[in-house]
């Protein structure tokens, strides 16, 4: 398999952190050009703070990471403290970053870097509002050919939403800026609550997480022991979702997934169902497909995978 180089866009979030250690612990399989950190499940300086101190806890200071949209395109920024904590990642127990968050802004980074970039060559990974990505592809449309993918995490198409009956959060935050970037043309791959509401983790999952014996191993613990409570609570599930790292774990092993390509729409004018992911599952009105959309995947396999990558860091 070809190693993917991406750009990690993200709010972190106790799911995000996760998912940015995956990334960080499989670099056989893919390098982390940069993380870009936007305003989402907590406010924009306490993202990017805790995006350093999970690339600190992975022991890869090395990792750039940059500030980015600190409000939503055209919206009130919403957050959710009521599920992530104060701090976002409440559980974790971390240091305060001593790494340098880089001086240029998200934006900036992603455009320069995707313009230096061969054809087709960038995947741009949004697990949280896609205020950057947006707002990169509108200032420099010229960067829309060097990306060979957008794989985020977003949306509910079978399911109901999380954060309004209709939508789920990332894209309720953000509606405009996700629309902008599913009608760019790049290709498009979505991990909805349909399938993250399927990567539970439950009690014996957890413990595997605490078992690595590892900083790792404890700060995922935590924060995840944290995380699991309010889904749990409110849905009844054995355990809590695990939305992000599905985006990560899709593009080192895509077999894990499956689901099928439709045409994808989202709402962005209505207050009743903002946010909310319309995708053709039936092709009742024929149209041509523009996103790839994961209903399905393999669970054990997905937590084998993820918790073996982790005990390399």
């Amino acid at each position: 398999m070809t190693k993917k180089s991406i750009i990690l866009d993200c709010d972190p979030g106790q799911d995000d952190a996760v998912a940015i250690l995956l990334a960080l612990a499989s670099k056989d399989d893919i390098d982390v050009l940069g993380i870009t950190t936007v305003a989402g499940n907590v406010p924009l300086n306490l993202t990017e703070s805790n995006a350093r101190r999970i690339c600190e806890l992975a022991g890869r200071s090395d990792i750039k990471v940059f500030a980015g949209a600190s409000q939503p395109l055209m919206r009130k920024l919403v957050t959710a403290e009521w599920i992530h904590g104060k701090t976002g990642i409440d559980g974790a127990d971390l240091p305060d970053p001593s790494m340098a968050l880089q001086e240029a802004h998200a934006v900036s980074f992603i455009v320069e870097t995707c313009l230096a970039a061969e054809d087709s060559s960038i995947t741009i990974c949004p697990i949280g509002p896609m205020t950057n990505v947006a707002l990169a592809m509108m200032q420099s449309p010229q960067i829309i050919p060097k990306i060979r993918e957008i794989v985020c995490m977003g949306g509910a198409v079978k399911e109901l939403g999380n954060t309004t009956p209709a939508a789920e959060f990332n894209i309720y935050v953000d509606p405009q800026a996700a629309k902008v970037v599913l009608e760019s043309g790049v290709p498009f791959t979505m991990m909805p609550l349909d399938v993250t509401h399927k990567a539970l983790v439950t009690p014996a999952r957890l413990q595997n997480f605490k078992d690595l014996n590892s900083p790792v191993g404890n700060a995922c613990g935590g924060m995840l022991d944290f995380f699991n409570r309010f889904d749990m609570t409110r849905y009844g599930f054995d355990g809590g979702p695990l939305h992000d790292p599905c985006v990560i774990a899709y593009l080192i092993d895509p077999e894990i997934f499956s689901g099928r390509k439709v045409h994808l729409d989202i709402e962005v004018t209505s207050e009743l169902t903002m946010g909310q992911t319309v995708a053709d599952w039936w092709d009742v009105e024929e149209k041509t497909p523009n996103a790839y959309i994961c209903d399905d995947l393999d669970s054990d396999r997905f937590f084998k995978l993820l918790t073996s990558r982790l005990a390399l860091l």
